[in-house]
């Protein structure tokens, strides 16, 4: 099972819990109303959060990214030798 289903999975089970729970599909006795107004929009809320969580996780990650002097030194090169080559071939840049 891919990542990906199984965080498909784990979102249809909490659906599924939320709308039994908001909607009282189960019979039971009605929650109370402090309770009711946690629940109807408790998914508006871990939309949020989870949207809150990726922004600091990608903001944390792009502060902390490391820059590859040795790798840029070598890329420059082969850009370099490249050039050269295709200049001997006749293309002029």
């Amino acid at each position: 099972m891919t990542k990906l289903l199984q965080w498909f999975w784990t979102l249809a089970l909490l659906g599924a819990a939320w709308a039994t729970l908001t909607l009282n599909l189960l019979g039971f006795n009605p929650l109370p109303p402090p309770l009711y107004q946690v629940l109807w929009p408790l998914p508006t809320y871990l939309l949020v959060m989870f949207g809150c969580y990726s922004l600091g996780v990608v903001g944390y990650r792009l502060a902390t990214f490391n820059d590859c002097e040795e790798a840029a030194r070598e890329l420059r090169a082969q850009i370099r030798e490249a050039r050269d080559d295709l200049a001997r071939h006749g293309m002029k840049f």
